[in-house]
Parts: structure tokens; sequence; C-alpha cells
């Protein structure tokens, strides 16, 4: 699942207002602002991504004051589009493009997938809004590089786009009038993001020794609870669910941040669906935090550790299908059993009953492609 994500338009209000408001935004992980007057101010504010139909913008804005509202009458044929002309302008000089439509009529609807076929954002504003039109625009528009984010009012609003159809809008943006508001939809927006995956039962079939060899540790930016960890696998289409030290023990005291995942070759799943070498990830990295019931969250990887330590390897069986990881050979490294148990690696065994994650795709470069490839 693609990462949702959050806007805000800024309110009609003085500059100390509209400050505090942008502030909680930041401060709930939302760094996208649309605002047409203060782009000097807001810059001083953070690390934010500006929205604006000015030249200084870091998205050039199309639609306000032109077509897209209403403020230029919009000629159906859309020959002479001013808005469609102004984003093929500004997509010649290499700048990033969001055009914002008002949903009054099926030309408007049109007008917005017109858009959509040249400008990296479109914002969809509805009036006398209905799911319909952006049902329509999502159908219309899926096969087209581009983001489609609906203008909501309230946390309702919110959920409603972000669950059209199959796949929802890739974004919402909202008018940042509110604290708690703010705060509640950017929760909205990061547990839409949340993909799940459907763990399999897997019987282990071999347990071997090995020599020593380069494991990674995988420290986050988050505390993770019993129950969680990441899914870690030799193959990158079959996986297990690598528990986190997030458990006392007598060797050792908890590091509940983090996962010690395996050796540099294998692979770890990571948002949208993707994967990783454990060798490639660095401090700032996203990495998904699994749960035993296959619920996720995203993390941030703090620092990535290689050793060099004793590894074992694991081999387990589903309906025929080999599955393979190694993982450092010490008694507070874990899978998790049929139960949902953390399982020491010291004390699996063949017969053992173990979740893993298969994938029915073969991957190239991390995603998953329709492809036959063999891993051994």
């Amino acid at each position: 699942m693609q990462n949702k994500f959050a806007w805000i338009s800024t309110p009609d209000e003085v500059w100390e207002d509209k400050k505090e408001m942008i502030t909680t935004a930041l401060e709930s992980g939302i760094d996208h602002v649309l605002d047409l007057d203060d782009i000097e101010n807001i810059r001083k504010l953070g690390n934010v991504k500006i929205i604006s139909n000015s030249d200084d913008a870091d998205i050039y804005l199309v639609g306000i004051n032109g077509e897209g509202d209403g403020f230029i009458e919009l000629n159906e044929d859309f020959k002479d589009s001013v808005d469609i002309a102004n984003a093929k302008k500004a997509k010649s000089e290499g700048k990033k493009v969001c055009a914002y439509v008002v949903i009054t009529d099926k030309a408007h609807e049109q007008l917005a997938v017109k858009l959509g076929e040249v400008v990296d954002y479109v914002i969809l504003v509805g009036t006398d809004w209905t799911i319909i039109p952006l049902e329509n625009i999502i159908a219309d528009l899926q096969k087209v590089d581009v983001e489609i984010i609906a203008a909501v009012r309230d946390l309702d609003g919110a959920r409603v786009a972000l669950e059209t159809l199959e796949h929802g809008t890739d974004g919402i943006i909202f008018e940042a009038n509110d604290f708690n508001q703010i705060k509640k939809i950017a929760q909205e927006v990061v547990e839409a993001s949340q993909a799940k995956y459907e763990l399999q039962i897997a019987t282990v079939t071999n347990v071997k020794p090995l020599g020593s060899g380069d494991r990674v540790c995988v420290d986050t930016t988050d505390m993770m609870k019993p129950g969680e960890g990441m899914l870690i696998g030799s193959y990158s289409k079959s996986m297990f669910l690598v528990h986190s030290e997030s458990l006392e023990s007598e060797y050792v005291a908890s590091r509940p941040f983090r996962v010690n995942a395996g050796p540099v070759q294998a692979y770890v799943m990571v948002p949208g669906n993707k994967t990783r070498y454990l060798s490639e990830l660095v401090a700032g990295d996203e990495v998904l935090i699994v749960n035993t019931k296959g619920e996720t969250r995203t993390a941030y990887v703090g620092r990535s550790k290689i050793e060099r330590r004793p590894l074992i390897l694991i081999e387990a069986e589903y309906e025929g299908q080999i599955i393979r990881t190694l993982l450092q050979n010490a008694e507070t490294i874990r899978i998790v059993d049929e139960n949902d148990n953390p399982l020491s690696v010291a004390d699996v065994k063949p017969g053992d009953k173990v979740k893993v994650y298969i994938e029915s795709n073969a991957r190239h470069f991390g995603i998953a492609i329709d492809e036959t490839i063999i891993e051994q």
C-alpha cells in the first residue's frame, strides 16, 4: 500500500494565528502548506513545502483565479484552456505542478482529468460533494502518474476520501483552522497508510548452525512492543516475522527499538510493499514494523549496525514452498510461533510452527512484479 499524505491550506487569519496552525500541522507530520500570501514567513517555521501560484513556490499551483475555481469561464473543448497551458509551461520549466479544480459540473470533472494528465498533483474540491465524481476521476486517472488529493472539511470527509474505491485518493487537503482536527486528521492519514500483511503458518524443516557472517541490527526511532518486529528473509517473496528485542532476558537488557535482523544480504519489508537489502539501510530510511496480526506501522532507522557474528540457518515449508532465513545464533534472537509467542532461535527445531509472509509475485529492485524468478 502506498503511503497516504495530508496537506493543509492556511486559514484567512492574521499571521500569528496562521502561524500557530501551521506549527501544529508540522508537529503532526504535515509538511506541505498551500498559501498564497506568506511564503517567506512560512519558510522560517521549518522544512516546509509550499504550494502556491508564486514562482518561489516548491510546487507551482494552477487553477486558482483560473478555470479551475471558476474565475475564468471554462471552454468545454479545453482547446484554449489557460490552466492547461500554464501547467504545461511550468512543467516545461522543470517545476512540480499542482492543479486546483472545483468540481461544480461534468465539464470541471473533465478538466480535472485533462489537468491530471499534465501535472504532478491535482486537488479536487467538491461544492455539492458526492462520492461519484471522485470515483470517476480516480478511475480515469488510475494509469496516469499523478497524485489525486481531495479537499475535505473534517475527519469524516478525510475517511471517505481515503477509502473511495479500492485505493482511495493519494492524499487529502484541509483548511487548518482547528488544533484538534489537525491532529486527528493527521492520525487518520497515518492509519490509512498502514498496510496489513496476511501471515501464514509454516513448518520448520531444518535448523543448521553456521559459521560467522556480517549481520545487521536495525535500531529504529520507535519503541516496539512484545509481538512486534520486522519481516525478514533470504528470499524477497517469503519472509519470517523476526521479533524485536523488546523482551527482558537474563543475559542482556531489552532493546525495544531494535530488531537483530540477519545477515547483510537478507531482505526487509519497507513501506509501499517494497523490500530493501539489510546492508542498504542507513539512518533516516523507512522500515515497516509488523505485529503478529500482520498490522504495520512505519518507523525510521536511527542506526544500522553491522557486526561479525555466528549465524544460524532456519528453513520452513509452506504448501510445498521452502522459506529460508539466516539469523544471528543467539538466545535473544527470536521468530514468532503459531500462537504469537516469541521463539528463540536457540529453541527452534524441526516441526515447530512459525509465522511467515508469502508473496505471490517476484521482485525486481525490491518492487513486486509479475515475473518468474527462482530464489534458492
